[in-house]
């Protein structure tokens, strides 16, 4: 046995191994190319580069642009640190030359308000380029779907999370929950899974600050290509933290800027609304996401029993009531009732579907949960500074990673890997293991025989060199 070589004797039913160092032409991550290389088709990489051109000293080594879609990819394949992108830097015959930590974490500390703001300039412009792609070669985009039913136009959801610190970190205070730590709030598009914007808060940010929620749903809205944002209706999600007047009279006024934008949101049960719903006799049953009639859940319009005068003209108010599961958290009035009650608000006048429809099209908000927790996987559920301006550097990045993602899975995947969470999708597609062969005079990506998703993978290369390209 060689020196550095080791037997591993057998277990079980397992192999009979013996392991040394050594092999070559042998990739990992071969599936994270393709996050690379969405990056260069949407156009993407290029803006980076532009958006950054003035961070660049004397003949750098590393464009700071390169640098910044590394990080993202890095992000997007699951890399939970800057020393992550070790990952990509030690394979560069298959993601090219990557810088060390060390740059990774000057661009990081260069990228004030003012490169932040032409970052994400770079990706509406990016994100404008794989709308079209996507409306290419599938015909339209995704459309959010509710009780089996499309809904028209998109879908935005805005939420807020508490992302725990175990250090020190500066604008790292303690949480409502009584913890510690930062209060993002975020802005996801459903019908696609992109990350539309995000705003890093203190851990005391309040969950319902109104200067807040307009200020990311600005962003959000400045991600959305032209066309859409002026030619498609909108519809913007929040639960209760997103029912302020001022926020609601911010949304109707976008009416007024040639944007069809409407809201459905969580309210506030208070004495009048209680008041309503003891009064309120033309209850009907509520629908399950399928469609089906929900057993032991009721819904009634309380529009015209309950004042709504802080509202924007033409709110509606619904009532929903359920029996209550184990665990569920119940109000005295619940309590009292026997039946949990929720209420949303939403301007959707009539005929634009049934009271049936426009609260089970509220409670589909409850996705928004889901981006929040993988996105915490893809990025933001840890930041890696005890700088603030550098963790709002990395929740951008991190923003970024999950727009990739979400390109990637429309642009090149059908079936389940089209819907997959980031972690099924490491594990089966991003993750792989290949093998780099030359020969006349092409590099040829071997991806193991006999691996379950190989076709897939193959197929997704395949769509991705076919993708029509911007003009330059």
């Amino acid at each position: 046995m060689t020196e550095g070589t080791f037997k591993v004797q057998r277990t079980g039913m397992r192999p009979k191994l013996a392991v040394s160092g050594g092999g070559r032409g042998v990739v990992g991550h071969a599936g994270a190319r393709l996050l690379a290389d969405v990056a260069e088709v949407t156009g993407l990489a290029r803006g980076f580069g532009d958006a950054l051109a003035g961070l660049r000293q004397r003949r750098p080594v590393h464009e700071p642009g390169r640098v910044a879609v590394d990080l993202a990819v890095m992000l997007a394949d699951g890399g939970e640190a800057i020393a992550d992108l070790g990952v990509l830097r030690h394979q560069p015959e298959l993601f090219g030359q990557v810088a060390s930590d060390a740059t990774g974490w000057r661009v990081l500390d260069s990228l004030d308000t003012v490169a932040l703001a032409r970052l994400r300039q770079a990706r509406a412009a990016a994100r404008e380029v794989a709308w079209a792609q996507t409306c290419e070669i599938r015909g339209r985009l995704p459309a959010s779907v509710a009780a089996g039913r499309e809904v028209p136009g998109l879908v935005l959801d805005m939420d807020a999370t508490l992302v725990i610190c175990h250090s020190e970190k500066e604008s790292a205070t303690r949480t409502w929950k009584k913890t510690f730590g930062y209060h993002p709030l975020l802005c996801f598009l459903d019908n696609t899974g992109e990350a539309l914007a995000g705003l890093l808060r203190e851990g005391r940010a309040g969950s319902n600050t109104t200067a807040d929620h307009i200020t990311v749903l600005d962003e959000a809205l400045a991600q959305i290509p032209d066309a859409h944002r002026h030619g498609t209706p909108l519809l913007i999600r929040t639960d209760g933290a997103g029912s302020t007047h001022g926020f609601l009279a911010h949304i109707r006024g976008l009416r007024e800027h040639g944007i069809d934008a409407r809201f459905s949101v969580g309210a506030a049960i208070t004495a009048a609304v209680r008041a309503a719903i003891e009064q309120a006799n033309d209850w009907i049953p509520a629908i399950n996401t399928d469609g089906a009639l929900r057993d032991g859940a009721e819904i009634c319009e309380l529009t015209g029993l309950a004042d709504t005068s802080g509202f924007p003209a033409g709110t509606r108010l619904i009532a929903r009531r359920e029996r209550p599961h184990p665990g569920a958290q119940l109000s005295l009035f619940d309590t009292v009732n026997g039946m949990r009650h929720q209420v949303i608000a939403t301007d959707a006048p009539p005929g634009q579907g049934s009271l049936q429809f426009l609260e089970a099209r509220h409670r589909a908000h409850a996705r928004v949960e889901d981006r929040i927790r993988t996105g915490k996987a893809t990025g933001f559920g840890r930041f890696p500074s005890r700088i603030f301006a550098i963790n709002q550097a990395w929740l951008q990045l991190a923003l970024t990673g999950i727009d990739l993602l979400a390109w990637t899975q429309t642009l090149l995947l059908d079936g389940d890997l089209a819907r997959a969470e980031p972690k099924k999708l490491r594990y089966r597609l991003l993750h792989v293991p290949a093998r780099i062969a030359r020969t006349a005079r092409r590099t040829w990506l071997r991806i193991a025989d006999g691996w379950p998703w190989a076709e897939e993978i193959i197929t997704a290369f395949t769509r991705l060199a076919s993708l029509p390209r911007p003009l330059s």
